[in-house]
């Protein structure tokens, strides 16, 4: 049961508010004096404080009731104080209110006044109790989680990412294939590292490769290696990343992108172990776990005759999503002083800026804009300015022509949730990824999205 301490040098007074208190169920304590009420403080656990202003009945002044806020503050600067004022001493009581007192009452009070200011005082402090519960815990779990296992230095503070990483570092030790689905820029290559670090691999090769960035002529012998002249400057034996990862893991990003021909071929190793070198006949094996990723929808790609759906299922054992940043705002800042270091420090304006940004390049974008504004800040003091976001301006740092997505745009499946959220509002959906409307339209009608 919460608890209240009335500290009031008239018995009278305080019979009638722990009266009153009573009849709605709050517990309430008197002490007769400053001295008792910051002993009682000292002794019990209260929620709240009623004081009164005067306790020297030769003065009206309010002297001893601001000096024992103040006592109350410097003991406990989380705990409400609700004064007692006469008409003498208002404007000091408003004063006190302004210094972090919780409220004032007037002498006479209005008992409805008086209970409901109370029972709003109780209630708010019983949340920031269970918020701050429930952070200590979130704290624990995340402490326990780094205590026990190899996070390779990921930062994070949101329940969002301790999710992702609780699922990764679970299925680490499985040995089955893993997919890790996101948009661009959220960091999946980290948890690629701490899925390996966690596995029963972790002392045998971590090999990538990002087969977006490959043509389609280079993938076969990326993947299998190749013979001397089985392509044109083939002049030696080129081991592939199955070869190279023998025994390890191979993480396979933008998986979205691998060519038809790719894929076949890639199904044949993870159903056989098999494979040939581009220009061999001479059959290989190899004992690879594979992890992939991409911020495609495969789904639909596979719906569009794009993507084998024997591959996806063998690819997609264990499905791990990471959520773009707009939706985990407490990795933010954690994330923005790590990229920053020690060589530098955000303004309170700045991090505000930061925490209203939407951040359509999730923390690749976010890591950029950081560097830049090591570079840009004056004093080591990183202001809005060097941040160089939509609306701010600084040295150098002009607004880019045209859409301000044509890096890093957000995919398909990325597009249709915050619509989805959005209950098919474009408008709300485009503010939201940081998008024109006209921009969002094009994105739609690319991917073949109707609102």
């Amino acid at each position: 049961m919460q608890r209240v301490l009335i500290i009031d040098d008239n018995s009278d007074v305080a019979k009638a508010l722990e009266v009153q208190l009573g009849l709605h169920d709050i517990q309430a304590d008197h002490a007769a004096g400053p001295e008792d009420g910051l002993a009682a403080i000292g002794r019990g656990v209260y929620d709240l404080v009623i004081q009164d202003m005067n306790f020297d009945q030769d003065t009206t002044s309010g002297r001893e009731g601001v000096q024992l806020f103040h006592q109350i503050r410097d003991r406990d600067p989380d705990l409400p104080v609700i004064l007692l004022t006469a008409w003498a001493d208002l404007e000091t009581a408003v004063d006190l209110v302004k210094a972090g007192a919780a409220d004032y009452l007037s002498k006479p009070w209005d008992d409805q006044k008086l209970v409901a200011t109370v029972t709003n005082l109780l209630e708010l402090r019983e949340l920031q109790r269970r918020q701050r519960d429930m952070s200590r815990q979130r704290m624990q779990a995340h402490r326990r989680l780094a205590a026990e296992y190899d996070l390779c230095g990921a930062v994070y503070a949101s329940d969002a990412m301790h999710q992702v990483l609780s699922l990764a570092t679970q299925v680490a030790p499985a040995d089955v294939s893993i997919l890790i689905t996101g948009p661009n820029g959220t960091g999946k290559d980290v948890v690629a590292q701490i899925i390996q670090a966690n596995s029963n691999r972790r002392d045998a090769p971590f090999v990538t490769l990002n087969v977006g960035a490959l043509p389609n002529d280079l993938m076969e012998a990326e993947l299998f290696g190749a013979e001397p002249g089985a392509y044109t400057g083939a002049s030696k034996v080129r081991r592939g990343r199955f070869e190279a990862a023998d025994g390890g893991t191979l993480f396979l990003d933008e998986i979205g992108n691998l060519s038809a021909e790719g894929q076949m071929k890639l199904l044949r190793v993870l159903q056989t172990g098999e494979y040939e070198r581009l220009g061999s006949s001479a059959t290989r094996s190899a004992d690879v776990r594979v992890i992939s990723a991409t911020n495609s929808d495969l789904t639909r790609a596979i719906a569009d005759g794009e993507f084998r759906e024997d591959l996806y299922y063998r690819l997609n054992v264990i499905e791990i999503r990471l959520p773009p940043l707009s939706q985990r705002r407490d990795d933010i800042l954690p994330l923005a002083y790590h990229f920053l270091g020690e060589t530098a420090r955000l303004t309170a304006a700045a991090e505000e800026s930061l925490l209203q940004h939407p951040w359509p390049g999730n923390v690749r974008e976010l890591k950029n804009i950081i560097q830049r504004a090591t570079l840009l800040c004056k004093n080591n003091r990183v202001a809005p300015a060097d941040l160089g976001l939509p609306g701010r301006s600084g040295p150098g740092l002009a607004e880019p022509a045209g859409d301000p997505m044509e890096t890093d745009e957000p995919g398909e499946r990325e597009i249709r949730d915050v619509l989805e959220q959005m209950d098919g509002n474009v408008s709300r959906a485009a503010r939201h990824l940081g998008l024109s409307r006209q921009a969002l339209y094009r994105r739609m009608a690319k991917f073949d999205i109707r609102s």
